[in-house]
């Protein structure tokens, strides 16, 4: 596990534990862009996070029900995707402020169909290309790069999280849900509450939860890296809020 951050104690700023999952890695541009956005809270929100990088193999020996919030962050395939999927079904099961981006998405959504579904053999098509249930599977288009429109349901975590029903954001991914699980993970709870303008499926969330919160894109690439997308902000006001919460 390895400090993301240098802890400085001000008047007036809010602070949470966060932990950050991923095989961190300075070729991964949203890796890079982290500890700006921290800095960014911190300055322009007031909201501190105390953030740890934790590498996916290091999960199992990780108290993360001891975290304020939980970040999966993009970089798959993972070194270890059960760590992964560990990480985010403690977040999920411990009401503990869940964001994941990209191949946390994607995760979720496998974390899920496996956990809460009974899909047990539930696969990503990047890590097992010839199995046969694959929640995740390739893109029809591929989305490296690529930048565009994602409407969200009014009402919902999402809507609430951007302050809008659309926005306009980046993506560097090639995997997504397979529509076919669609139906299954909805009537298992899962709430799909953002779509592009084709109605693919690009946002997730769970309304009996704290703050859980998945994207296909990667808010943490949004503007110069100085600011935070709303959904990065929202995140950190949950860990915070949950962290006065919890006496330690």
């Amino acid at each position: 596990m390895e400090r993301a951050t240098t802890m400085e104690t001000m008047v007036g700023t809010r602070t949470a534990r966060v932990a950050l999952i991923g095989d961190r890695s300075p070729l991964v541009r949203s890796h890079t862009r982290i500890p700006r956005l921290l800095e960014a809270l911190r300055v322009h929100d007031g909201l501190t996070l105390d953030a740890y990088w934790v590498a996916t193999e290091d999960v199992p020996d990780t108290r993360l029900e001891d975290f304020d919030g939980v970040w999966v962050l993009p970089g798959s395939p993972y070194r270890s995707e059960a760590g992964a999927l560990s990480a985010i079904r403690t977040a999920r099961e411990h009401g503990i402020p869940f964001l994941g981006t990209c191949g946390g998405f994607q995760h979720a959504l496998l974390e899920y169909a496996r956990n809460v579904c009974g899909v047990a053999d539930a696969s990503h098509a990047e890590t097992a290309p010839t199995a046969e249930q694959q929640v995740v599977v390739p893109l029809t288009c591929s989305l490296v790069g690529h930048e565009g429109a994602v409407r969200v349901e009014p009402g919902s975590l999402a809507a609430r999280a951007l302050g809008a029903e659309r926005s306009i954001d980046r993506y560097h991914c090639a995997y997504g849900l397979n529509p076919s699980y669609a139906e299954m993970l909805a009537a298992h709870g899962l709430r799909f509450t953002g779509h592009d303008d084709e109605g693919a499926i690009r946002i997730a969330e769970l309304r009996a939860h704290p703050f859980y919160l998945v994207t296909l894109f990667q808010p943490e690439l949004a503007g110069d890296g100085d600011t935070c997308h709303p959904i990065v902000r929202a995140f950190a006001e949950a860990a915070v809020a949950n962290a006065a919460l919890i006496v330690r």
